[in-house]
């Protein structure tokens, strides 16, 4: 098997999953100058894809954040395609973005390990399934991390490198200065764990204000604005989770209550109620506030 690349040996980014997500990262790649192919199995998805991030180039460069020639150039080098054999053939580095169920996970990285070269990276965007549980697909475990954006991919700066125990020092280090490479500040994980960092930390002060709305001590806006004008977070916890979507914070709280069985970590049963109801926050129109 060829010898794991140096950031140096990468020059072609393969995505796969052309949702929110993949696609950001997407367009996170090609601004930094990879020459980058977003896939999915749906050809309506990486098409409505290619509008989004066009109309969002063409809204940063008329607020002046970005040239007009380098938002043409980012899209040039950014492909679409529906066949995963052809575009994992060319990657030095994949990053999948595919929806969170293990099973289709095992999947496209069983195709990955036989499709991609020897010397490819395999990187999972997983905010919740840690790298381990499809490395072994792989058939090489030793290049296979997490690489966890934070959405909107395209503003939020951190991304959280997690290595399982088979994750090589050399896939660690090009993984981390890939990401610098896009514009991001990496934190290294060194041992999976449940929910990683962010998760874990905005789950901790979400249980609390969940608490204590619960108990009556405050109303939701005042936790909120306390959380802003006490602590200096940009949106308070109950903001948060309508912007993240409240249907996201409940499977997350599902997937690291299912890991870690720890009473602390079981799903509120107040977000499970607002997700029954449809109300998801921002994207549905209504969800702790009404939008």
């Amino acid at each position: 098997m060829s010898a794991i690349p140096s950031i140096e040996g990468i020059h072609n980014i393969l995505v796969v999953g052309a949702g929110t997500m993949g696609s950001q990262i997407g367009l996170v790649a090609a601004l930094a100058g990879y020459a980058t192919t977003v896939q999915d199995i749906s050809a309506e998805m990486l098409a409505r894809a290619r509008e989004q991030l066009a109309a969002r180039l063409d809204a940063t460069v008329a607020k002046g954040r970005l040239a007009a020639t380098d938002a043409e150039a980012a899209l040039d080098r950014l492909a679409f395609a529906t066949d995963l054999d052809a575009a994992a053939s060319r990657a030095d580095f994949m990053i999948e973005a595919a929806t969170e169920r293990l099973e289709v996970k095992e999947q496209i990285f069983a195709r990955l390990g036989r499709l991609a070269p020897d010397h490819a990276i395999l990187a999972t965007n997983s905010s919740t399934l840690g790298s381990s549980k499809v490395a072994p697909a792989t058939g090489r475990a030793d290049r296979v991390c997490n690489m966890h954006f934070f959405n909107p991919a395209l503003v939020m700066k951190c991304v959280e490198v997690v290595r399982h125990e088979e994750t090589s020092q050399a896939t660690v280090e090009t993984t981390m200065e890939l990401a610098r490479r896009f514009g991001k500040e990496p934190v290294l994980i060194n041992r999976e764990i449940p929910g990683f960092i962010a998760n874990r930390l905005m789950g901790a002060v979400q249980r609390e204000a969940l608490a204590l709305a619960a108990a009556g001590i405050a109303s939701r806006e005042d936790i909120d604005a306390t959380a802003r004008t006490a602590l200096g977070y940009p949106m308070g916890p109950f903001e948060l989770m309508d912007m993240v979507g409240l249907d996201v914070i409940d499977f997350i709280a599902r997937a690291t209550y299912a890991e870690t069985g720890d009473e602390a970590d079981r799903p509120d049963p107040q977000v499970a109620a607002l997700v029954a109801q449809g109300r998801l926050g921002r994207k549905s129109g209504q969800g702790w506030y009404r939008y």
